[in-house]
């Protein structure tokens, strides 16, 4: 009987190993497979100069300017809003309908396609606004996009916070409010920047949402009100109009080391959160 359990176990585990490796497998080829094909046409003319001739010439300088301008408002709209709702839920919100109902759609909104926000977008802040193609519409419909990733992840850090920190800190004279700044928020600030993290890899390769509100403007944008084109969008048009093979696996690979850079900072900066605290 025990000999039968212990062959059920290693078949499990190596079936998981299978999987894992599997998986890693796949994301390795896809990765190198674009790399391969896009980092020989990365260079510094690529980086430095804007695009031309619809893309096939020049680099993609404005691009990438348009890409942190677009999903940094993003993050900059987001995080407070998302860090200051999951605070209330979890911390003053009292358990009830109406908090069961929020947290529902809450997560209704993470699973929504992002055609969906793109069409909400382009309706509600490009045209009833008056905002037109813009970087301030793209900012703001990629914030509600990401919002709920935001929520959830700040709510699930805090918690993983002990109640004796709170009950510890109220005990010594300090208010609600201070607690959380202070104790609650702080050592769980890396589960907080996960949330922010995953939301930032999603703004970045949005495609659907932001070719409706930002509209795909080539030219070097100098305000928020600026239509401008993302990695993204711009990886996207010069695949399906076949514009040049040479720019789109460059900008594929560059996207690519992008996100890969920001997730080692990120990790980074998590584990040095985690040391502090």
């Amino acid at each position: 009987m025990r000999s039968g359990k212990v062959i059920k176990s290693k078949i499990y585990f190596g079936g998981t190993w299978v999987i894992a490796a599997i998986t890693l497998a796949v994301l390795i080829i896809i990765i190198g497979f674009v790399l391969v094909k896009g980092l020989p046409h990365i260079s510094w003319e690529f980086l430095s100069q804007e695009p031309s001739n619809m893309g096939r010439e020049g680099g993609i300088f404005s691009v990438i300017i348009g890409t942190l301008l677009c999903t940094l408002l993003a993050v900059l709209i987001a995080t407070p809003i998302g860090v200051a709702g999951a605070v209330h839920f979890n911390e003053y919100a009292k358990e009830g309908r109406l908090v069961a109902v929020i947290r529902f759609f809450t997560e209704i909104l993470a699973g929504i396609p992002s055609i969906i926000f793109g069409l909400f977008g382009f309706a509600f802040f490009v045209v009833a606004l008056g905002m037109g193609w813009s970087i301030l519409a793209c900012g703001l419909t990629l914030a509600i996009m990401i919002l709920p990733t935001i929520v959830r992840s700040t709510e699930e850090a805090l918690k993983t916070v002990p109640m004796s920190y709170r009950e510890g800190s109220l005990a010594l004279g300090s208010t609600k409010w201070h607690t959380i700044v202070a104790v609650v928020l702080p050592c769980c600030r890396s589960g907080i920047l996960t949330g922010v993290i995953l939301g930032l890899g999603r703004a970045i390769g949005e495609t659907a949402a932001v070719m409706l509100t930002v509209g795909g403007a080539l030219n070097m944008p100098t305000s928020l009100m600026d239509s401008t084109r993302t990695m993204a969008l711009h990886l996207y048009t010069l695949a399906n109009e076949g514009i040049s093979d040479e720019k789109t696996y460059a900008t594929a690979a560059l996207l690519i080391i992008l996100v890969l850079l920001i997730n080692t900072a990120a990790d980074l900066i998590s584990r040095k959160a985690m040391k502090d605290s």
